[in-house]
C-alpha cells in the first residue's frame, strides 16, 4: 500500500509504502526511477524497517534536521 513519494531529482523519487513479505509487514522507503515510456520502475536502493526500528530512525531523522537547521 503506497504511503506517499517525494521527488529526489527529474528521473527519481522516493515512496515510502507498506509491504508484506514473508508475513512480515514492514515500512519501505525505495527509490524509483522513471522509465523511457513514463512507467515508475523500483531499483534496489531503499530501506525496509520494522516496527521496533521505525521509531529510532524517526529520532535520528528529528535530531539530524535540527542540526541541519543549526548549520543555515
Amino acid at each position: 500500500m503506497e504511503i506517499g513519494s517525494i521527488e529526489k531529482n527529474m528521473k527519481e523519487k522516493v515512496k515510502v509504502s507498506i509491504e508484506t513479505y514473508r508475513k512480515h509487514t514492514f515500512i519501505d522507503c525505495r527509490v524509483y526511477f522513471e522509465d523511457e515510456e513514463g512507467r515508475w520502475l523500483p531499483t534496489k536502493k531503499g530501506i525496509a524497517l520494522n516496527e521496533e526500528t521505525i521509531d529510532e530512525v524517526i529520532d535520528l531523522l528529528r535530531k539530524a534536521s535540527k542540526q541541519l537547521k543549526k548549520t543555515e
